[in-house]
């Protein structure tokens, strides 16, 4: 295990009400609260919320931190140049072609345009005003887990759930919901992220089961008062034991509030390359509270960076921005995707589209064609929706599915027999058209220096040079980096990448942004700390996981 990720070991559980496992004895002292003061906190970490919390980590972090544990032993083998295949021992799950997920529940029938973002509150009024179908609710790559942050996010959410959320700007603009909202669809923080201002025993909880607790105990009855339910993204799953594990505390948690089996469904994000083999084993360990899968396509990059980032040759990629949906690998990805949730009976959602509207009209509508492209081809490829990542694209995304769709509220009959993909398909990195570009390079930079500079500020998703970047890019950028510096690799004019190359275009970057800052000293603090985080995740010698972890690390 990698010190980077943080193996909790208190408790541990293969279903509800039950304990097995490695893990030691369960503690049973309550939770402590080392967060400073939030406004309305105590309306979400009230005693039974805290217990309700406090049951889950008992349970299940032991599963958690044994199955992080696993990820790593999975890395390692890669890194040792064990190539990646579909599992033979779930072969015959693959091959079943009996079962099926549940059917859609209420209010993800239709999912044509889905708007991501954080729970900030005035994003998450205008998220709710946006005119798309689901709102995705993001705790994780889009937020930064600040104390204030996250007990925030939650109160917004109890307030949306309830529609009784509204904000007044400093200038005074009022914010308020409008007649109709989107299917609210939370996204948790991945298995490897803590919090450490919610403890047992000096042990930070699972940031995972905070996230998903808390929302689950306050909102899921008053949900299905009002016609929907309890519904969630998963992200960064690297397997389908993991999905298993995600299955379990679902179970455990609808017994503990008196639920029916199934009440909650989840959509999982295959947004890892180890989790491209196993998509038919996350639909089956979820089957019953299964939602679907979508293509997580930025995280994707970055694990398959992560994972081959020592192997060189034909694992190396060319600038990110020549890393389209349309190369063979991720062609192959999306393809596999579309045939497996549909053969199951379940959505396949498409990728986020990174792109915000420009105030430049000429630049405006270059954005837009780009846009319907992109999803032009995911509708035609048999999606059933996609992301957007500002309420100005959800129209022109709308439009397109509208064309597919028509009436109907998803393309689940499209079954895609016409796709087959082998595992060497998943894998055909090297056929990546590009180059490594000086501009390629800088731009890694720039654009990992500004995202964490915004992320100790407390913001998750930031507008940089026209694009919305969240952890999922800056990781992209950073590991490429990495990768290049560890490769010998070389830019289009045959100059090296080396660890002196990359320090030099640092040091300018930084100075370009301590010059915007001025005499704003918190900003330059703020900037200073990313120059070293970086640094630490793209320049030294050991690689951190996530880069989110150390982060984290900085911010507590």
């Amino acid at each position: 295990m990698t010190n980077d990720e943080i193996t909790t070991r208190t408790g541990n559980a293969s279903g509800p009400r039950q304990r097995t496992g490695t893990g030691p004895v369960p503690p049973s002292g309550p939770v402590d609260l080392a967060g400073p003061p939030v406004p309305r906190q105590e309306e979400i970490l009230t005693p039974e919320a805290l217990r309700f919390l406090a049951d889950l980590h008992v349970r299940f972090a032991g599963r958690r931190a044994d199955l992080l544990a696993e990820r790593q032993l999975r890395r390692d083998r890669i890194a040792g140049g064990q190539d990646l295949d579909f599992l033979p021992e779930t072969r015959a799950i693959r091959e079943d072609p009996a079962w099926r997920v549940a059917l859609p529940a209420p209010g993800l029938e239709d999912r044509r345009v889905e708007i991501t973002g954080p729970t900030e509150r005035k994003m998450t009024i205008n998220a709710l005003n946006s005119g798309a179908k689901v709102w995705l609710a993001d705790l994780e790559d889009a937020n930064t887990p600040h104390w204030a942050n996250v007990i925030g996010g939650q109160i917004n959410l109890h307030d949306a759930v309830r529609r009784t959320i509204d904000y007044t700007s400093p200038e005074g603009k009022r914010y308020e919901l409008g007649d109709t909202t989107p299917t609210i669809v939370v996204r948790p923080r991945g298995w490897h992220l803590t919090e450490k201002h919610l403890r047992i025993e000096r042990e930070p909880m699972v940031g995972a089961l905070v996230d998903f607790g808390l929302y689950f105990f306050h909102n899921a009855h008053e949900l299905l008062a009002r016609g929907t339910g309890p519904y969630f993204y998963l992200p960064k799953l690297e397997s389908h034991l993991e999905a298993r594990l995600w299955n379990d505390v679902f179970l455990d948690a609808q017994e503990a509030l008196g639920l029916p089996r199934g009440t909650i469904r989840a959509t999982v994000l295959i947004e890892t390359v180890t989790a491209a083999f196993e998509m038919e084993e996350i639909l089956f360990e979820l089957r019953e509270h299964s939602a679907g899968l979508n293509a997580g396509r930025w995280d994707y990059i970055f694990s398959l960076i992560k994972n081959f980032r020592t192997r060189g040759g034909r694992f190396v990629l060319p600038d990110r921005s020549a890393v389209t949906m349309t190369v063979p690998f991720m062609r192959a990805y999306t393809e596999l995707l579309v045939r497996t949730c549909h053969g199951r009976g379940a959505h396949a959602i498409g990728g986020m589209s990174a792109f915000i509207p420009s105030k430049d009209p000429a630049a405006n509508g270059e954005v837009f064609a780009k846009v319907r492209e992109d999803k032009g081809r995911e509708a035609g490829d048999g999606f059933d929706g996609s992301w957007v990542a500002h309420p100005g694209m959800v129209g022109a995304v709308r439009e397109v599915f509208d064309d597919v769709l028509g009436e109907r509220p998803h393309q689940i009959e499209r079954q895609r027999e016409d796709v087959v993909v082998r595992a060497a398909d998943l894998l055909r990195i090297e056929e990546t058209p590009g180059r490594i570009t000086h501009a390629g390079l800088r731009a890694n930079v720039a654009v990992a220096l500004r995202y964490l500079e915004a992320w100790f500020g407390g913001r998750g998703a930031v507008g940089i040079f026209g694009l919305m970047e969240d952890a999922a890019t800056a990781e992209i950028s950073r590991s490429q980096i990495w990768q290049w510096i560890d490769a010998e690799a070389a830019v289009e004019d045959g100059t090296l990448i080396t660890h002196e190359l990359v320090a030099g275009i640092v040091a300018e970057e930084t100075d370009a942004l301590l010059a915007e800052a001025g005499n704003d000293d918190a900003r330059s603090r703020r900037i200073e700390q990313a120059r070293e985080l970086f640094e630490q995740v793209a320049l030294a010698p050991d690689y951190p996981t996530f880069l989110t972890v150390p982060a984290y690390a900085y911010y507590v």
